[in-house]
């Protein structure tokens, strides 16, 4: 990402910033007031009508430029967003480690949502790189 480290650590963890990278039927909500230290919660809810499925996550380790958030709902497990500065911008590495304890949920997810997930979240991405490089722009007009 042709941004510093800083902002995209920013892109990550502020909520308004977020909401411009996620997917549109994707909510983040703060459960409390919204914070990115350890303990901090909130919750992802998809906007499908009647069902809305809803992880609540909260942050286990954070320090400048990583955040890792446990995640606890219809799946169990964790993301983890790391800043590696580089004389490019920025390498960010994202990784989304999961189970899915209900075994019909499960079987559900692998022959329906699997595949869509993977594309919307390699989607995400693409935005959230985006919005960095247009943040870091505007930082340098």
């Amino acid at each position: 990402i042709k941004a510093s480290a800083t902002v995209v650590d920013t892109c990550i963890t502020d909520l308004e910033l977020m909401q411009r990278w996620l997917n549109p039927l994707l909510k983040c909500e703060p459960m409390g007031v919204w914070g990115t230290s350890v303990g901090s919660k909130s919750r992802f809810t998809i906007q499908i009508p009647v069902i809305k499925p809803t992880l609540k996550n909260t942050v286990i380790a954070r320090e400048p430029g990583l955040i890792i958030w446990g995640f606890d709902g219809f799946f169990k497990g964790k993301d983890r967003w790391e800043c590696q500065p580089n004389d490019r911008g920025t390498r960010l590495i994202n990784s989304f480690e999961f189970n899915i304890p209900n075994q019909a949920i499960a079987w559900g997810f692998d022959r329906f949502a699997a595949k869509w997930t993977k594309m919307d979240m390699e989607a995400q991405l693409r935005r959230l790189k985006l919005v960095a490089e247009e943040l870091h722009q505007s930082f340098d007009d």
